[in-house]
């Protein structure tokens, strides 16, 4: 089984940690990784690259030190590397044209409002990664407990 990864991007850690936490469902089948910047992100997803993982989601908070989400989600977008990377934007502060920004420069594929519901959260997270698996044409059936099923039944049609 190869091996899937999520990456949780957020300066503040007491949000990091409910990410996480609301996340936990999936943390069983895929690897879940978090950092406190966007820089820290970058050298994450390289570092998972060169050893051969996928990078199937990143959710990441917008407004951060240095770089912000949108222009984190935005650089990992440009990279061919993570062309089917899929990419979630959480925040409590964003301006519209901060969404307009991620929606058309990050390709983001979701976006979440702070506070956000847990529940939601996580089945996005699993839908994503679902469309991810299947884009990459991985073989589904060793993360079936994790994947999005609505998606599975559309893909399999």
């Amino acid at each position: 089984m190869e091996k899937i990864n999520i990456i949780c991007v957020d300066d503040q850690r007491e949000v990091l940690s409910a990410v996480l936490k609301d996340l936990a469902p999936l943390a069983d089948i895929f690897h879940i990784e978090d950092c406190e910047s966007a820089d820290e992100a970058l050298e994450l997803i390289d570092e998972l690259d060169a050893e051969g993982e996928h990078v199937a989601l990143i959710i990441s908070d917008h407004v951060m030190p240095g770089k912000t989400g949108v222009e984190l989600l935005t650089e990992v977008s440009a990279d061919t590397r993570f062309s089917h990377t899929r990419k979630m934007l959480l925040t409590g502060q964003a301006t519209h044209a901060d969404t307009i920004e991620a929606i058309n420069s990050a390709c983001i594929d979701r976006y979440f409002e702070k506070p956000w519901k847990a529940e939601l959260l996580c089945d996005a997270a699993k839908a994503l990664v679902t469309q991810y698996i299947f884009d990459l044409g991985i073989d589904y059936r060793g993360y079936q407990d994790a994947l999005d099923t609505n998606v599975v039944f559309a893909r399999l049609k």
